[in-house]
């Protein structure tokens, strides 16, 4: 017969065991990656929220930043802020705001010594966006902000692609890749959703099309035929050409193109080694009345000897128009080369 001083040893090493593992655990997790500890962000998708006393969110400062981050975003059809914005006292800035996805502190104290604009990721959540601005005076803080405020929107607008498009890995539709890499020799993460309704050796169409929206990716790609191929006029001719071909509408004889009521814009952009032509303006339909805001990426095939060209634009006749339009853009920044794909 098995005494139980025999259970009471057992026990004993069970729960040394238990707290040994428990301490390790910690440790573990101490020396880990802090983002994995804290909670999840929250507040709305496009919300910044700015701690900023409230003797400055009313005078110059808080003018200047709203300027800044609730301007009109471009080529929309209706008035929308880049960002809706909130306000918070620094001393009512407790546990319940800190949790927020977008923050923008804005300290000004003569007692500061390190001024400056720092950004930061996750320091009371996951996954944050936080800016910090550090002055000593308003007029500091004024040139402080003027000097950074693109760059300040800049991040607050990755930080709100990078969400998007780790959600669309976590749900992606995988089967989506293959009809893109024949197309680019890379891949687009699809989230949920996607569906893919045409494709052939140079174009792809997929989207995700519900009652009364249509977010839509186009890939296409044509031979470099030019030394300088990245000019508007160019890059808005090709496009025409390849949507009369490839997006019809819904009345015979119509086809998708670039309207001229707004002319299109381009700018040059580098992110994580890849550089392209950024491309903005509005669709339209010839021969019926759709439209909508429309983005574009231009770049150099691997070889160099295509232009690949991912666009991303929107139908949403009832509703506004700046999340669907983000959220379909983000896709666009999820581009991988095969070579770079890690899953």
């Amino acid at each position: 017969m098995i005494s139980d001083d025999y259970y009471d040893k057992d026990m004993k090493t069970l729960f040394k065991f238990l707290a040994i593992l428990s301490c390790t655990a910690a440790l573990i997790g101490c020396n880990g990656k802090k983002g994995s500890l804290l909670p999840n962000v929250s507040g709305k998708a496009g919300e910044v929220m700015v701690v900023i006393d409230r003797e400055h969110w009313e005078g110059d400062l808080g003018i200047a930043i709203r300027t800044a981050l609730a301007g009109d975003t471009p080529y929309l059809a209706q008035r929308e802020p880049l960002f809706n914005l909130s306000n918070v006292p620094s001393g009512t800035f407790n546990n319940m705001f800190r949790m927020h996805r977008n923050i923008l502190v804005v300290n000004v104290n003569p007692q500061i010594i390190n001024t400056g604009v720092y950004f930061k990721n996750n320091i009371w959540a996951r996954p944050q966006a936080v800016v910090q601005l550090y002055a000593v005076d308003n007029d500091q803080a004024m040139m402080l902000f003027n000097s950074d405020s693109h760059k300040i929107a800049e991040f607050f607008e990755q930080c709100e692609r990078d969400r998007n498009i780790a959600n669309a890995k976590l749900y992606e539709e995988r089967q989506l890749r293959d009809p893109v890499k024949n197309v680019t020799g890379g891949i687009i993460h699809f989230p949920s959703g996607y569906r893919c309704r045409k494709f052939s050796d140079d174009f792809v169409w997929i989207a995700d099309e519900k009652q009364y929206t249509m977010q839509t990716v186009l890939v296409y790609k044509y031979p470099v035929s030019d030394p300088e191929p990245f000019t508007l006029e160019k890059i808005i001719a090709k496009r025409n050409e390849i949507m009369q071909a490839n997006v019809p509408g819904q009345v015979d004889g119509s086809y998708m193109t670039t309207s001229t009521a707004v002319e299109p814009t381009t700018r040059s952009l580098s992110l994580r080694g890849r550089n392209f032509m950024e491309t903005r303006g509005f669709w339209e339909v010839q021969g019926d009345f759709m439209g909508g805001p429309f983005v574009s990426h231009s770049f150099y095939s691997s070889d160099g000897k295509d232009i690949i060209v991912l666009e991303a634009f929107v139908f949403a006749p009832r509703y506004d128009k700046r999340q669907y339009l983000r959220q379909v853009e983000s896709l666009l920044y999820s581009f991988e080369w095969e070579d770079e794909i890690l899953d």
